[in-house]
């Protein structure tokens, strides 16, 4: 374990007493400095990036090879205008060079049982909406992981979910095909970094052999204290992450028309049986 090794573990659990996993390696290295950049530079993307990223992508695990979901690559600065407008006006869409919709897509396998004239009984029910939400995250994450070993950065933006009709009009998708989340792509502003947030202690997420929650309320409380302290650093309210999930999810007004996705993914074709 380098010295080097050791800061990462301590900036991703927010404590020097982060205990040092025995194995390490740059890999891991690169993986435990993601940070999500919320500002970038102007500078252009090279050539053959989104290729190069979606061969990444595509190289992620899916479901019986299925492959159900694609992503819509936009760079037109209008679009991401509009696409910004339906997630929140979150300045970052309209910022960043490269912003994807990475997308649950079962349309694909039903045009090729249409071809066939073949019924997929199987395509109305709630878990081939799963296959293609799961397997849409998986190359989005792969995704993340090549840009950032070119010197990249990005940030997901959950709130294109806030209106996924909306969305799939000003990106023309068709029936059973919705917008999971979108991915800001861009090299990040050294003007302001991002920094590394810390996550909860190994204790409340690590389980061996069956499930316990015995260690649970001490390693949240030392978690509220971490993050509080990093936000405080940052110059941001100092507030722990209990209360963060408490103001999160209080309030059905939290999700800003997500509420309703049930209702929207019906009407863009999905069985949801």
């Amino acid at each position: 374990m380098t010295t080097n090794a050791q800061s990462k573990l301590a900036a991703r659990y927010g404590s020097v007493s982060a205990s040092a996993p025995a194995i390490w390696n740059e890999t891991i290295d690169q993986l435990l400095d993601h940070r999500s950049v919320r500002a970038f530079t102007d500078q252009p993307l090279p050539p053959g990036i989104i290729e190069t990223l979606v061969a990444a992508a595509q190289s992620a695990s899916t479901s019986s090879n299925l492959q159900v979901w694609s992503v819509v690559a936009v760079q037109d600065a209008d679009r991401k205008a509009r696409l910004s407008a339906l997630a929140g006006n979150q300045a970052y869409i309209r910022q960043a060079p490269l912003f994807f919709v990475w997308l649950a897509d079962l349309s694909r396998v039903q045009r090729i049982a249409e071809q066939q004239e073949v019924e997929l009984e199987a395509l109305p029910y709630l878990e081939s909406l799963l296959l293609g939400t799961i397997d849409a995250a998986l190359a989005a994450q792969n995704a993340v992981v090549a840009l950032e070993s070119l010197g990249l950065g990005s940030v997901y933006i959950g709130a294109i979910r806030n209106d996924i009709e909306g969305v799939a009009k000003e990106l023309q998708l068709p029936p059973q095909v919705y917008p999971v989340f979108g991915l800001c792509v861009g090299y990040p502003s050294t003007d302001r970094p991002a920094k590394v947030k810390p996550r909860l202690p190994q204790s409340a997420v690590l389980h061996h052999e069956t499930y316990s929650a015995s260690a649970e309320p001490d390693a949240i409380a030392e978690y509220d204290q971490e993050l509080g302290a990093f936000y405080q650093r940052e110059g941001l309210k100092a507030s722990g992450w209990s209360e963060q999930v408490i103001s999160r999810l209080r309030s059905v007004s939290n999700l800003h028309g997500r509420e309703a996705l049930v209702e929207e993914l019906q009407r863009m074709g999905f069985g949801l049986r």
